[in-house]
C-alpha cells in the first residue's frame, strides 16, 4: 500500500510539475519555469550551439551509463558467493585491457572535437563588435560603463555609465515593475543594461573589490570578474525582452542577490535610450520602459 501510494505521489508530481512548465513557457517564453528539465532556452548564436553540445554529450552518456549499470548488474548476479564459491584468479585478459582503454579514448576525441570548436567560437565573435559594455561587479551589484559610440562624419556620442542595484521590494510601487513576473523577485533591478538586439556585444568583465562572475544563460555568457582583470567575452542578442542573470562567483553574505538583468530592444530605441541617459539615466529609463509596454512589446527571457 505504502509503494503504491508513493507511486501515484510520483506521477501526480510529474504531471502537475508537466502542466506548470507548459503553461508557464506558454505564458512567458525564454523565462525559465518551475521543474524545468533542459537548459534555458537559447537567445543567442552561442547558446544555441551550447544546447547542441549538451544533446550530443547526452548522446554518449547515456549509452555509456547504461552499460556500466547492467554490467555491475550482471557482475553482482553471475559472481555472488552463492553462484561462484571458487573464484577466477585471473589476472590479465589482454583483449579486455585494450578494449577498455581504446574505446575511452575515442569516445574523448569525439566529445574534445566539438567542445573546441565550440570553446573556439565563445572566444571569436563573427564579427567586430558594434558596441562594448563594462561590467564591473562590486559587493553586491553592477556598474556598466559603455564605450562611446562613434557614428561616421559625427562626433562620439557622451559615455555612459551608471550603478544597477537590486530592487527592494518597498521601491516597486511606482518605478513601473509591479508587475512579479516581468521583474521577478530577486531578478529585477532598478536600472537594467540596456543593449540593441541583432548587434554583436563586447563585454569586459572585472571587479573592485572580490571576484564575481558575470552570467547571463540565455545567452550563453559566463565570464569571471577578477579584481585587476579585465575579461572579455561577447554576445549576440536574437530577440527584443528583458534577460535575467545572477552573479555565479561565491562573493558574501550578499551573493544570492547579485542579480543581472539585461533588456534588449531595438537599434532605434537603443539609439533613443543612449542620447537621453547621458544627461538623464532615470527619464532615459522611464522613457524607454513606457515605450515598450505602449506598444506591449514586453517579452521576458531567461534568467
Amino acid at each position: 500500500m505504502r509503494v503504491r501510494r508513493s507511486f501515484f505521489a510520483a506521477a501526480a508530481f510529474l504531471g502537475g510539475a508537466g502542466t506548470a512548465s507548459a503553461q508557464d513557457a506558454a505564458l512567458i517564453p525564454g523565462q525559465p519555469h518551475p521543474w524545468q528539465m533542459g537548459l534555458q532556452e537559447a537567445l543567442s548564436p552561442i547558446q544555441a550551439q551550447v544546447h547542441w553540445f549538451s544533446n550530443y554529450t547526452l548522446a554518449f552518456i547515456i549509452p555509456i551509463t547504461a552499460l556500466v549499470a547492467a554490467l555491475l548488474g550482471w557482475c553482482i548476479y553471475r559472481y555472488a558467493a552463492h553462484r561462484n564459491p571458487q573464484p577466477s584468479r585471473t589476472s590479465h585478459n589482454t583483449t579486455i585491457e585494450v578494449v577498455w582503454t581504446l574505446a575511452p579514448v575515442i569516445i574523448l576525441l569525439f566529445l574534445a572535437v566539438p567542445s573546441f570548436q565550440l570553446l573556439t567560437a565563445q572566444y571569436n565573435p563573427p564579427r567586430e563588435p558594434e558596441l562594448t559594455v563594462k561590467a564591473t561587479g562590486y559587493q553586491w551589484y553592477w556598474g556598466y560603463e559603455y564605450q562611446p559610440i562613434e557614428t561616421e562624419g559625427e562626433a562620439a556620442a557622451e559615455p555612459v555609465s551608471f550603478e544597477s542595484y537590486p530592487l527592494l521590494e518597498e521601491d516597486r510601487d511606482g518605478s513601473g515593475k509591479e508587475d512579479r513576473a516581468v521583474y521577478p523577485h530577486l531578478l529585477a533591478v532598478d536600472s537594467e543594461m540596456v543593449v540593441p538586439v541583432n548587434t554583436v556585444i563586447r563585454i569586459l568583465s572585472t571587479s573592485a573589490d572580490v571576484i564575481h562572475a558575470f552570467a547571463l544563460p540565455s545567452m550563453g555568457v559566463k565570464v569571471d570578474a577578477v579584481p585587476g582583470r579585465i575579461n572579455e567575452y561577447f554576445m549576440e542578442p536574437l530577440r527584443e525582452g528583458i534577460y535575467y542573470g545572477q552573479c555565479s562567483e561565491l562573493c558574501g553574505q550578499a551573493h544570492y542577490n547579485m542579480p543581472i538583468a539585461v533588456r534588449v530592444v531595438s537599434k532605434e530605441q537603443f539609439a533613443s535610450w543612449y542620447a537621453a541617459a547621458a544627461d538623464d539615466l532615470a527619464g532615459a529609463n522611464a522613457a524607454l520602459t513606457a515605450q515598450i509596454q505602449s506598444a506591449g512589446d514586453v517579452a521576458v527571457a531567461g534568467r
